[in-house]
């Protein structure tokens, strides 16, 4: 009981322990805000890339593709694993706008019913979230070929990232130029232009929330994209996008997806064109997206080593904080010796002290922290309309409010961390007030 009662004291009436505790709380304060928006921002940046691409993407890298994948997406969706499975042709155009505009994209073919069953693709539309069969139908002219844009595309954010949309899209036209390539990987047209030319109407755009995908992506049918891209007689698409059934753990998922690949390409090794789908690889979507979602990882993980060091600092100011405690307390500790107390109970008594200051300064910096997320953005809000600054310009970053969702294990690391820097920095001279003998203490200072 007398531990519980020298400690309270030290805490309330020693000036010095109320410098340690504001460390303390200065040190958690800052490694929560930060790591709570840090940790939201990758979070929500792997949450946007996982539902646009699907939890595995059966592909190849060559522009010339794959032939047979009706029978293999047969195959798929008989095993029970498969909730959605979509034949993507990816590649690559010189788009040509009415208005002048020209620039090379990124062209992605596709059924926007099948696609929007394995991925967000239906939700990221604006203005067929929910006729999503209807992507491709521009509404000022139905019976001709359509084209979705990626939102960067066709509209203009400004600073606080918002668009501006209009009832209908506009009334636009696009050639869309591409080189058709044959099951050979030669140039179809060869002998004559080397290209073939399409135009469609603007009819949507789509707004994933990634920014490379928002800027760079055309959208367009796949029967189209396989007229414009693929040559032959045998239809061909560049990757499978594929939606596991709830359940199905990703890694588990993933591999029988593998298995059955390479069953299938063991049936096909002598059809013609087979030798193709030696090229196709079957990918989990972290691994699809490793270049694009990795450097955010890194980033995390830089900073939180960072403020590792941030943790040592404050593990030395509590060893200061201590170490002129012991020495200003000899005395004290002489008397607790000659009246019976062991040193393991004087031990305690220092740890449980470094334990209270930890303790308090951690709680405090949590509630500050709390308190300063949950007004973070209207906080922005204010600092933006009133001096014009931001700390995030959203016409160039493609986040909407900052993340200010506290999580409970990122919480219980730091407050555990700050408690364990403090008992760290306290057990040097908390094992020197252990080693203090009684009769030199009380005779300390005299003649």
């Amino acid at each position: 009981m007398y531990k519980l009662t020298l400690i309270a004291r030290y805490l309330v009436k020693r000036r010095i322990t109320h410098f340690a505790m504001a460390a303390v709380t200065l040190c958690v304060f800052a490694v929560m805000v930060v790591m709570t928006v840090m940790t939201g921002l990758v979070g929500d940046f792997k949450k946007r890339n996982h539902a646009f691409f699907g939890d595995c993407i059966i592909g190849t890298e060559s522009l010339v593709g794959f032939p047979y994948y009706e029978e293999f997406m047969a195959r798929a969706e008989g095993t029970g694993l498969v909730e959605g499975i979509s034949p993507v042709v990816k590649s690559y155009a010189i788009l040509n706008a009415d208005t002048g505009y020209e620039d090379n994209v990124e062209l992605l073919g596709l059924d926007p019913v099948r696609h929007s069953r394995a991925t967000s693709f239906g939700r990221t539309l604006y203005f067929h979230p929910d006729r999503v069969e209807k992507a491709f139908e521009p509404m000022y002219d139905p019976n001709a070929p359509g084209c979705v844009l990626g939102i960067d595309r066709i509209l203009q954010r400004d600073a606080r990232g918002r668009y501006v949309h209009y009832d209908r899209p506009f009334q636009i036209g696009l050639a869309l130029t591409c080189f058709p390539l044959t099951a050979k990987g030669a140039l179809a047209e060869a002998a004559t232009t080397l290209v073939r030319t399409k135009r469609f109407l603007y009819s949507d755009n789509s707004h994933s929330g990634i920014a490379r995908v928002d800027t760079d992506y055309v959208y367009i049918s796949l029967d189209e994209a396989q007229g414009l891209c693929m040559a032959g007689e045998e239809k061909r698409v560049t990757a499978l996008h594929v939606k596991f059934r709830p359940g199905v753990g990703l890694e588990e998922g993933c591999r029988r997806m593998a298995d059955l690949w390479r069953q299938f390409r063991s049936d096909k090794a002598t059809a013609p064109h087979g030798v193709l789908l030696d090229t196709v690889s079957v990918q989990s979507w972290r691994t699809y997206r490793r270049a694009t979602v990795a450097p955010m990882e890194q980033e995390q993980l830089l900073l939180s080593l960072m403020f590792v060091l941030v943790g040592v600092t404050t593990v030395f100011v509590v060893f200061v904080v201590f170490y002129m405690i012991v020495n200003s307390k000899r005395k004290d500790i002489g008397v607790l010796k000659s009246v019976g107390a062991s040193n393991t109970s004087v031990l305690a008594l220092f740890q449980g002290f470094a334990f209270g200051i930890g303790a308090i300064g951690a709680g405090a910096g949590v509630l500050f922290a709390w308190l300063f997320l949950s007004r973070i953005n209207a906080i922005e809000e204010w600092l933006y309309r009133n001096f014009n600054f931001q700390i995030w310009d959203r016409s160039i970053y493609v986040i909407g409010d900052i993340p200010s969702r506290v999580e409970f294990p990122v919480l219980a690391v730091i407050v555990s961390c700050a408690i364990l820097a403090c008992l760290f920095g306290a057990l040097v001279p908390s094992y020197l007030a252990v080693r203090l003998r009684p009769v030199e203490t009380l005779h300390a200072g005299r003649p």
